[in-house]
């Protein structure tokens, strides 16, 4: 799986750099924490990790920064980590960057979490040209989080110690322990489990085959100066064009394995899951309820639907409930808001599988409709 950490510094490396590209919610910030400790307690190195995350809201881009060298040699890099030796992209929405894989080259490995049953990535040409020259290996972070409790972060981290070269997972072992024994005693076997099945299970990937791949214009479709915001190259009035958290932002990624499902016949159209809603997804328009002229609920907008179910807890008629993302690809009561000047291609989208870290879906029923 070509050269790993010690062997890349061994052969006069100044630094072994890792960036992590993730969404809020997925573990990203502490995956980082970890093997940043790692190198210091356990493989007789210096190192250090940063995060950046903005707001911290469920959803949002976040990034984590790794850097290892020699224990006699003193870190003074403190920038983010721009040429990575490992990538790690813990959900490939985030493939429709393309400068998600910036400064990607035939040094770099990149580990991507997978869809159960993927067997090749899906990206843009653009992507495909920054990505062409890496070795990339992809594994099902979502079905081994699942399957094993855990988390994906825990998984991930996992596959980036195949990737660095360790022999086993023994190191991952003790960096969970220290990490997550002491404040998640409970989940600690599980998390170890997930570690070590990620570690197992990781594969190389292929990219779709291009007759012709031409070489990538760096200067021009990545390092632009509109990707790099600062006071000079700000827009008029600070106003940020690219996607993020605003009305157009896809919060589908952040979804963790469930969804509100919408029963139209209970529903009494009281407006609480408007109300509870923190993203607005429901659409209500003029309509007849019992004889009388009201706003009637159509249904929700499942592309800007974090998946944090407050409207189902506040539903007075269960007309609400909580569904697993992944037995309903086609929802019924998906209604996208066709008030958005203008959307992304990818508007019509299912989101993603997700992960579910308990089993109360099994033991919890609800009355008149259940778990539908």
């Amino acid at each position: 799986m070509g050269a790993g950490l010690k062997e890349k510094l061994a052969s006069g490396k100044e630094y072994y750099e890792v960036r992590l590209e993730s969404i809020g919610g997925l573990g990203a910030n502490l995956c980082g924490k970890m093997l940043g400790e790692l190198g210091v307690k356990y493989l007789g190195l210096n190192s250090t990790n940063f995060s950046s995350y903005g707001s911290e809201k469920t959803g949002t881009p976040v990034k984590g920064f790794i850097r290892y060298c020699d224990e006699k040699k003193e870190i003074r890099e403190h920038s983010p980590v721009e040429k990575p030796d490992l990538l790690i992209v813990f959900h490939q929405a985030l493939l429709k960057d393309a400068s998600v894989l910036k400064g990607c080259d035939e040094k770099t490995s990149i580990v991507l979490a997978l869809e159960p049953g993927q067997e090749d990535v899906q990206m843009s040409e653009e992507g495909q040209q920054l990505a062409s020259k890496s070795q990339i290996y992809g594994v099902e972070a979502q079905r081994i989080a699942m399957e094993t409790k855990s988390r994906i972060n825990v998984v991930m981290l996992g596959a980036a110690l195949r990737l660095m070269g360790m022999g086993d997972t023994s190191v991952g072992q003790l960096i969970c322990k220290d990490t997550l024994g002491k404040k998640y005693p409970d989940a600690l076997a599980a998390n170890i489990e997930g570690m070590r099945k990620g570690y197992e299970e990781i594969r190389e990937m292929k990219l779709p085959c291009k007759e012709k791949l031409q070489e990538p214009d760096f200067e021009k479709k990545v390092s632009n100066e509109q990707q790099r915001w600062g006071y000079r190259t700000a827009p008029v009035g600070g106003v940020n064009p690219h996607f993020g958290s605003t009305v157009i932002a896809d919060l589908s990624p952040s979804r963790q394995g469930y969804i509100p499902l919408f029963i139209k016949e209970k529903c009494i159209n009281c407006g609480l899951c408007f109300s509870a809603c923190p993203d607005m997804v429901f659409q209500f328009k003029k309509g007849e309820y019992k004889g009388k002229e009201m706003m009637v609920n159509q249904g929700l907008d499942y592309y800007h639907c974090k998946g944090c179910l407050r409207c189902v807890d506040v539903c007075p008629v269960n007309a609400l409930v909580r569904g697993i993302e992944s037995e309903h690809p086609e929802k019924d009561c998906f209604m996208p808001n066709q008030e958005l000047l203008r959307n992304p291609d990818y508007y019509e989208e299912a989101g993603p599988d997700g992960y579910i870290t308990s089993e109360s879906y099994l033991t919890e029923k609800r009355m008149e409709g259940g778990e539908v």
